[in-house]
């Protein structure tokens, strides 16, 4: 047996079998020795193989970095400012009349987490101030049925990281340095990015962000100068023994 090419058609015969040959410019001609209606594949798609190639490429690539982009802490978290059951204003409480962060935040100095304020708290003083405000309601309710108020997290880190509150507020670390300045804030906003890159630059190089302690809630305190702040920082940092780790497991236990 052998094989003979039909020359303009482009179909090969195998003994007494035509078998098509087929390429682009042979489509239309196999198409019609076979007496087909229509090819299987349109004659673009064969031009097309390469944009389709660049597509299977390239998309799996944007959408990946579509959700690495999405995933990011600066792009999700900065400005989040999510709105609360209670319209409370950081601007007029710490701010305007002064309160310390401490009063509110009752354990930032002994435990690692800053506590958020029971009820009885607010009612220290709402209890005489502006006690029928229909803005306090939900606190009046709280307080009547023991109930907390739902109060929405703002700086939330993942449950794989581990953050002491303590281990910084008593080394000379100051709220504003991962808060910024919530006395200004009328609906506090997360303003730092909180990553792990942000948080290593710190332990890098502490002596920018420490500050004396009888000035850590005062979120207005700045050094006269950068060099008098590299200095107090260098103090402190000798005084204190502050040795921040950059190991994993410090933050990732």
């Amino acid at each position: 047996m052998r094989l003979r090419l039909f020359g303009p058609t482009g179909v090969a015969v195998f003994g007494k079998v035509p078998i098509p040959v087929v390429t682009s410019r042979s489509i239309p001609a196999v198409v019609q020795q076979l007496g087909m209606s229509k090819p299987y594949l349109p004659l673009w798609f064969d031009r097309a193989r390469p944009l389709f190639g660049a597509i299977l490429l390239f998309v799996p690539l944007y959408l990946l970095g579509v959700a690495w982009f999405a995933a990011d802490p600066q792009t999700i978290d900065i400005g989040y400012s999510p709105t609360q059951p209670v319209p409370f204003s950081h601007a007029l409480h710490a701010g305007e009349l002064g309160l310390d962060c401490r009063y509110c935040h009752t354990t930032v100095e002994k435990a690692a987490h800053a506590a958020i304020p029971s009820t009885e708290i607010c009612m220290n003083c709402h209890d005489r101030i502006a006690p029928n405000s229909p803005k306090l309601a939900l606190v009046r309710e709280s307080y009547a049925t023991g109930q907390p108020i739902p109060w929405v997290r703002v700086h939330d880190l993942p449950d794989f990281v581990y953050f002491d509150h303590s281990a910084h507020v008593n080394r000379g670390v100051s709220c504003v340095e991962c808060h910024d300045r919530v006395d200004r804030m009328e609906r506090v906003y997360q303003a730092r990015t909180l990553r792990m890159g942000w948080c290593l630059e710190c332990h890098r190089n502490p002596e920018p962000h420490l500050r004396p302690q009888d000035q850590i809630t005062n979120l207005a305190w700045q050094a006269g100068s950068p060099e008098e702040q590299q200095r107090i920082g260098e103090e402190l940092r000798r005084k204190n023994n502050i040795q921040p780790s950059t190991s994993c497991s410090t933050c990732h236990r």
